[in-house]
């Protein structure tokens, strides 16, 4: 399948099983530090009530699409600080899609979003240093790695490295 055609849209209600197979598959909780399942009910009433703006919420999600609006993955922005003008990324790409380059593409589209609607200086990522996957994704879209938070994340009753990424808005 072509994804060279991917965009970005808020979450919708027909999202809600492509959400609640993503924020329940447990293999990603130690990079989402999420702790307990999320009932449809839960999911449902969240995607109802995402009516926030960005400046309100200091976070927003979106689904990656392709041009049918097929959810393709999730990309975040979160900690948005609008005095320092900075905010931290995150994505997922459905398991059974990655390697296709729509985390490049879809890191891309919100740096657009950031740096030209939201006049944002600089994204900023966490990655865990065991997640070598991410690790190249943030350093083929152009992140700089910028530090080491050792045994920063506590998962399978060990301490892991978190590498600091960040992107500066080219001015």
């Amino acid at each position: 399948m072509n994804y060279s055609a991917i965009h970005l849209r808020a979450l919708e209600p027909s999202d809600l099983d492509f959400l609640f197979a993503l924020e329940n598959d447990q293999r990603l909780w130690t990079v989402s530090n999420t702790l307990v399942p999320f009932s449809k009910f839960t999911l449902k009433e969240y995607i109802a009530h995402v009516k926030d703006d960005i400046f309100t919420a200091k976070q927003q999600r979106f689904v990656i699409s392709d041009a049918q609006n097929s959810a393709l993955g999730l990309i975040d922005l979160y900690e948005f600080d609008p005095v320092h003008h900075r905010a931290g990324v995150g994505l997922v790409i459905a398991e059974t899609l990655r390697g296709n380059g729509l985390g490049k593409k879809a890191l891309a589209l919100i740096e657009a979003y950031a740096f030209e609607r939201l006049q944002l200086h600089q994204l900023y990522a966490g990655v865990g240093e065991d997640n070598p996957a991410s690790l190249a994704l943030f350093k083929a879209a152009g992140y700089e790695q910028c530090g080491l938070k050792k045994d920063w994340n506590y998962y399978n009753k060990e301490y892991h490295n978190e590498v600091v990424f960040q992107k500066i808005a080219h001015v």
